[in-house]
């Protein structure tokens, strides 16, 4: 699971023009639409703390959890509102908690990088320990109606900062069988300076998920499936929706 080895130094480069305030208010909404008087937030899968940083500006208190150290180090450094705010590295399939939370939110696709049966009911246990009767679970994965319809390609995406130029092509493997997208990253590094290139190479496997499979996953984890909707027009999944999100109550 700890992909993010040398990519997490890289990760804020990359996505640098990520629009986490959107996203944030996206979450906000769909949390005021079918929670009630939703205050403490915890997010699985943080990563580096952007969507936390955006929540605690709207008014919620926020736990952030991830499992790689360098991307909690990160969101420690970018969220200077500790008051509001904890960081802590934890794997969302083991995570425990007494403290009790309005909701689990968990973006970017952290789930679909629970690849197994286990993996995802794991997480979703975690998930029901953490909210009382009523909580909501938030979250998106890569949505397989949509994924199938429009079938991932190589893809090259080039930034540049005052250190150096990145270039990340992104081959993407898929598998029938799992229902599995291994998105094969090869990152070359440009010294801005020297000239010197370093070259990353990474695996990211991504499950896509359909929805009578998650909401009998959620069951078995205590939770009823409330909706879901294209992550990118709240509206009505179809089979363009590349990502989806889910909302499910626990009970």
């Amino acid at each position: 699971m700890e992909v993010f080895q040398d990519y997490a130094y890289y990760y804020n480069a990359f996505y640098h023009d990520k629009d986490y305030r959107t996203e944030a208010e996206r979450v906000d909404l769909l949390l005021k639409r079918y929670g009630k008087d939703v205050k403490r937030v915890i997010n699985f899968g943080c990563g580096t703390g952007k969507h936390d940083k955006e929540l605690v500006n709207m008014g919620y208190k926020c736990m952030g959890i991830d499992m790689s150290q360098m991307m909690i180090d990160i969101a420690k450094g970018n969220v200077p509102c500790k008051e509001s705010i904890d960081f802590s590295v934890a794997d969302i399939r083991q995570y425990k908690t007494s403290v009790k939370y309005d909701a689990v939110i968990s973006l970017f696709h952290v789930m679909s990088y629970q690849n197994t049966y286990e993996d995802i009911l794991s997480a979703f246990q975690s998930a029901r320990t953490a909210l009382n009767v009523g909580g909501l679970l938030l979250f998106d994965v890569w949505y397989g109606p949509g994924v199938l319809s429009d079938k991932p390609v190589l893809r090259v995406k080039e930034v540049q900062n005052d250190k150096y130029r990145l270039i990340r092509i992104a081959r993407p493997v898929m598998h029938d069988k799992t229902n599995i997208v291994d998105v094969c990253y090869e990152i070359f590094v440009i010294d801005n300076r020297t000239g010197e290139t370093k070259t990353i190479n990474e695996v990211h496997s991504m499950r896509y998920f359909f929805r009578p499979e998650l909401e009998s996953y959620l069951k078995n984890a205590g939770f009823e499936l409330i909706d879901n909707l294209d992550c990118e027009t709240l509206e009505a999944t179809d089979f363009a929706s590349w990502t989806s999100y889910f909302v499910a109550r626990a009970v």
